[in-house]
């Protein structure tokens, strides 16, 4: 018990200091995590072998990810990826199986180690890209969707990657042992070990239509309860109101999927997917994602702290410079293959970057692969000591190369993004810039109005999307002042900025006022330090993406804390304008270069302004009193 409080103690201090570190450095929680495991591994020698047994647990992370990716994905959109999963998803992993099996080749392995290690190294690492994906907010952006895309196509794909790779046992060198008999060394002159001790399976010793069939019934039947059995389950934990139960569902849920997928000798991580895609639609999909969020986040963090312990510093140290060429030259050419179907699916801009960038590592699943391989006597155990210590470093290396994206990104931006414009062939009284949830309800409205609009959006598919649901919209950067120009900003009578860049939104507005000083510009803002520099910059009405459904919400709560339909509409009417007016005069003291904190002249504003709604406010509500 001592121990295992030691371990814990170590596990959890060492994150604590590393990721907040990492993370005010601008390095994501990933690197300060394989940090952390550096750090009480190699360097302080604080862990030992524990850490392995440790990260089979971790893993669990992996899976409970998927779970809660799935949930943000219906069936249909799932459906609607289908040509990104087979296409690019699996020609990534069969050109890069193929180019790194090259490699491999050229390093003299047999044809069949070479073969078992370009199928480990073209996986790429889920954990560790969606994960930061996540935290940069880059998982709804189109590069993000193709590169989960590829991640999906690569989890799915290790299962018929483990079927196959015991077949290339026979390409291992035969061993004669000292009594005789003949096996296939794994490298250490013995045989490759299947692995001792009993293991529970629904398919063990069945016939290939007993095993397909069994597979085929796990798949239904966890399909089958998502959609039939969890309401009534959620309905009777409901009846307890007990908070902690529906963490234990929602464990249970995960669990439960993930062992009967191993029975099966199915993925645990496609399991907890297809159950999570399954529950999307369900109204607990929220509840589920609020209770396993946090484990999910744990289990990640130990996952990758016990990679970062795992590496084998000794043997990185007596071959340094092998293994980093190695590494570099995993990432380079599956780098290459990426860039180039990048260009071949048209994935364009900092979307092909981020593709690119975000998946030339290798990745978990790897580490999984290579201790089946040795196992089945399908690798070296020499061999698979390098191969660990390559997968690791890539992964050690990927949060750099999210550093190298976003340098890139922003050298992009500030080059102005070259993307190939549609041409602009109509015109319109008002030119909407940013077609998401914003600029869409403002197109609707203005359309269904009966008036023209002309909408920009440097999203190709966020065009696409629009168009398919008949609504005209062209493609190309609203921040470009050709493009502007090209869609009428000299005879538009207003400008709609939705864009969701702020500073991007910020310069837009300000050009459109300089170019065009009687246009009539309303801007959408960020927040309220947003809506000073929109004032700065010119525009004429200034929208906070958040403030009116914020002030419809505070007068649903003041009607149900027993104030009339009309006194609460009226206290927010009251609210609105007072805001209104705050906001201008507090634009007018704000300093884009003294934090408001240290602003005498802004607070002091403030202050006076907060006093002055609170007495509007009362008086509004005295005024039924007196009458």
């Amino acid at each position: 018990m001592e121990s295992f409080l030691y371990q814990a103690s170590i596990y959890l201090a060492a994150a604590v200091i590393a990721v907040p570190i990492a993370a005010r450095l601008g390095l994501g929680s990933v690197l300060g995590y394989l940090a952390a495991g550096i750090a009480i591994g190699p360097v302080l020698g604080l862990v030992g072998a524990e850490t392995e047994d440790l990260q089979h647990f971790a893993e669990f992370g992996v899976v409970m990810m998927l779970f809660l990716i799935g949930l943000e994905l219906e069936p249909r959109a799932l459906w609607d990826m289908r040509h990104k999963l087979l296409g690019l998803g699996g020609l990534q992993i069969v050109l890069s199986a193929l180019a790194l099996m090259g490699v491999a080749l050229a390093y003299n392995q047999p044809w069949g180690v070479a073969l078992a290690i370009g199928l480990t190294l073209a996986l790429s690492s889920t954990a560790i890209v969606l994960q930061t994906l996540s935290e940069k907010g880059l998982m709804q952006t189109s590069g993000g969707r193709s590169v989960f895309s590829v991640l999906l196509t690569q989890d799915i794909a290790v299962i018929p990657i483990l079927a196959f790779l015991p077949l290339l046992v026979v390409t291992l060198p035969l061993h004669m042992n000292s009594d005789g008999s003949i096996t296939r060394a794994n490298g250490d002159g013995h045989a490759g070990d299947h692995g001792h001790g009993a293991t529970m399976s629904l398919v063990e010793g069945l016939p290939a239509w007993g095993v397909t069939l069994v597979t085929i019934a796990a798949v239904v039947a966890v399909i089958l309860a998502g959609v039939f059995l969890t309401r009534p389950v959620f309905r009777f934990i409901h009846a307890a109101h007990l908070r902690e139960m529906y963490t234990a569902l929602a464990l249970l849920i995960v669990v439960s999927i993930s062992f009967l997928m191993m029975l099966v000798g199915l993925s645990p991580a496609l399991g907890a997917f297809l159950a999570g895609v399954v529950l999307a639609s369900s109204e607990f999909r929220h509840e589920l994602e609020s209770d396993l969020e946090p484990f999910k986040g744990l289990l990640l963090g130990l996952f990758f702290i016990t990679v970062g312990a795992g590496i084998n510093f000794t043997l990185l140290f007596e071959s340094w410079a092998a293994i980093l060429s190695m590494a570099i030259l995993v990432i380079a050419i599956k780098g290459a293959l990426l860039y180039c179907l990048a260009v071949a699916f048209k994935i364009r801009g900092r979307d092909r970057w981020l593709f690119t960038l975000g998946l030339a590592q290798a990745g978990e699943f790897g580490f999984v692969l290579v201790a089946f391989s040795v196992g089945q006597g399908v690798i070296p155990t020499g061999v698979a000591e390098t191969l660990l210590l390559v997968i690791a470093l890539t992964m050690l290396i990927t949060p750099l190369l999210f550093i190298l994206y976003e340098l890139q990104s922003r050298r992009m931006g500030e080059a102005g993004a070259e993307i190939e414009a549609d041409d602009i062939d109509e015109d319109g009284p008002v030119i909407i810039a940013g077609i998401g949830r914003f600029g869409q309800i403002v197109n609707r409205l203005l359309q269904g109005s009966g008036f023209n609009t002309v909408v920009l959006d440097h999203d190709m598919e966020t065009i696409a999307l629009m168009r398919r649901f008949g609504f005209k919209g062209f493609l190309g950067d609203p921040s470009r002042p050709d493009i502007l120009h090209a869609a009428g900003l000299h005879t538009a009578r207003i400008l709609v900025v939705a864009l969701d860049d702020k500073d991007a939104a910020t310069r837009l507005v300000a050009y459109a006022r300089k170019t065009r000083p009687d246009i009539h510009i309303i801007a959408r803002a960020y927040d309220r330090v947003h809506v000073y520099r929109l004032y700065q910059a010119g525009a004429d009405d200034i929208v906070r993406e958040m403030f009116d459904s914020s002030l419809r919400a505070g007068r649903y709560a003041l009607e149900k804390l027993g104030l009339t339909d009309y006194e609460a509409a009226e206290a927010e009417r009251v609210f609105y304008a007072h805001d209104r007016d705050a906001v201008r005069q507090l634009a007018e003291v704000w300093d884009p270069n003294v934090p408001a904190s240290k602003n005498d002249a802004y607070v002091e504003r403030a202050k006076t302004l907060e006093k002055s709604l609170e007495a509007a406010l009362s008086e509004r509500q005295d005024e039924p009193k007196r009458a």
